[in-house]
């Protein structure tokens, strides 16, 4: 465990010695923290590091197995997330725990509601939930149904209700995995808020541009261990990056550009369903990694599901190897030679309930057929090669893929349309909610598509990966091409001209 320093007899919540342990798995070992008063510290490490485990011993959903946990310096027992929220402690999970079809005040005193003659007092839930809604700047009706919120609002609502409990220690998992940047600046402004009336929040994230700009205090775990710390002057990308990993990421992209081949992809004139007045124009070669950037809203998920069939076009034409192509389904995509990793790969890219060999082989099920059965000894070989091209981490290709990590899910997803051998890869926020680790697995593997001769067409929020990836980059803003960038071109001044409605005379 790391040595306690000086700041720590200032702390509010303090950690020492926790150790945790599943059959066969060691979660924790020796794992300590310390929290002040007021303080953000944002808790970093690898899907597996032991991140999870530590937060739901601390919000009593789960026990240590040795160590200590120390509240204002004296030792406390959390035996059950009653006793945490007694304590002041409240987790906000990545999926939100709320009733959605109760009102907001009904949610933020769910279980406690003040009663007035025997009855539930909905006066007093009203000018209370008010209240804790002032205090995240949600200026809204408490009997409005959580329903009919956005996932950004729930998000505060969440936040009221633990405020409601005299929270002093808020514990936020991922907080803006399905946020808008809106409402990602929106609650920022409500952390930092929170910080100055005094109230501490562990932060995890796997957006380490997020933690910088956000982070007092940075503590990161790797491998069930404490694995460093950084004060807030320390924060680097690269700093974080190291202790996550434990090795130095100098080239943490390793995108070496080369020569493309042939056109393998071209797209005229093609007119999304969403945006039909802004048609779309531009071409890939063989080997060659366009990044498409843009803000929220800006049309890229919608013109990569409109090329591959997932939306009908409303007008246009689709090139592939220089072959005119007919595509209104995802059939005819793949039959044409492209392959589309969506962005929300638990619904839309797996299915979570069946195994990882059976996940691999969905996509070539129509191939790899025998009079109408599945060729089970084809779909063996295709789970054995791609779990050792893709380096797979699971116990066997029976695993059900619910059970692995992020990174290794979506490692899954693109070996089932490796295995296509497609002439044009489709990426969708390809390495979303996954850890370091894992995205630079991803963006090796790119490169080794890329070497072999692949297009890449990739759509990221993230301006490093952009940047990091791409030969070329195509920007978006609400529908349109608004321009495109060499190489020698890109930066983050000039992708943000482009993304907020320039243009440049690349534009398509």
């Amino acid at each position: 465990m790391s040595e306690v320093s000086s700041s720590e007899s200032d702390s509010l919540l303090r950690v020492k010695g926790i150790g945790k342990q599943f059959p066969g798995v060691r979660a924790l070992h020796d794992v300590g923290l310390y929290l002040k008063r007021g303080e953000v510290l944002a808790v970093l490490g690898e899907n597996g590091a032991g991140k999870s485990t530590l937060m739901k011993i601390l919000a009593g959903v789960q026990a240590p197995d040795s160590g200590d946990i120390l509240i204002d310096g004296k030792p406390v027992t959390i035996g059950s997330v009653q006793d945490a929220m007694e304590l002041g402690i409240a987790l906000i999970h990545q999926e939100l725990n709320l009733a959605t079809n109760l009102s907001i005040g009904a949610n933020i005193f769910l279980g406690r509601e003040p009663r007035k003659f025997g009855l539930i007092d909905e006066a007093k839930i009203a000018a209370e939930s008010r209240r804790f809604l002032d205090l995240v700047g949600l200026k809204i009706d408490p009997r409005e149904i959580v329903g009919n919120l956005t996932i950004g609002r729930q998000q505060m609502v969440e936040i009221a209700k633990a405020l409601s409990i005299d929270a002093r220690v808020l514990i936020m998992d991922e907080p803006t995995s399905s946020l808008s940047s809106k409402e990602t600046e929106s609650l920022f402004e409500v952390i930092k808020d929170l910080r100055k009336r005094g109230v501490s929040i562990i932060y995890i994230s796997h957006r380490l541009g997020e933690v910088r700009e956000l982070a007092d205090r940075v503590t990161v775990l790797r491998d069930g261990e404490n694995a460093g710390d950084l004060e807030r002057a320390e924060i680097s990308h690269d700093r974080m990056v190291s202790l996550m990993v434990g090795r130095d990421l100098s080239q943490f992209y390793p995108h070496e550009p080369h020569t493309p081949g042939e056109v393998a992809l071209e797209v005229k004139e093609l007119r999304s369903p969403v945006h039909p007045r802004h048609p779309v124009s531009f071409s890939i070669r063989a080997g060659e990694i366009v990044g498409v950037a843009g803000l929220v809203g800006a049309g890229r998920t919608e013109m990569i599901e409109t090329i591959f069939g997932v939306r009908t076009p409303v007008g246009g034409e689709v090139r592939v190897a220089g072959n005119p192509v007919s595509i209104t389904s995802p059939r005819d995509a793949i039959r044409a030679g492209l392959a589309l990793a969506p962005e929300d790969r638990k619904q839309q890219g797996l299915v979570l309930e069946m195994a990882v060999r059976e996940n691999l082989s969905l996509a070539s099920l129509s191939r790899d057929q025998r009079h109408g059965f599945l060729n089970l000894g084809k779909e063996t070989e295709i789970s054995e090669e791609m779990i050792r091209k893709m380096r797979i981490k699971t116990p066997s290709d029976r695993q059900v893929v619910r059970y692995l990590s992020g990174g290794n899910q979506q490692k899954v997803v693109l070996g089932k349309w490796l295995a296509m051998k497609p002439k044009v890869l489709l990426l969708d926020e390809p390495t979303r909610g996954i850890d370091v680790g894992a995205k630079q697995e991803i963006y090796a593997l790119m490169e080794e598509l890329a070497r072999s001769g692949v297009a890449i067409l990739f759509v990221s929020s993230e301006m490093e990966e952009v940047l990091g990836m791409s030969d070329r980059a195509l920007v978006m803003h609400e529908g349109r091409l608004t321009g495109e960038l060499s190489r020698d071109e890109l930066s983050e001044e000039a992708v943000m001209h482009l993304a907020t409605g320039g243009s440049n005379a690349a534009a398509a």
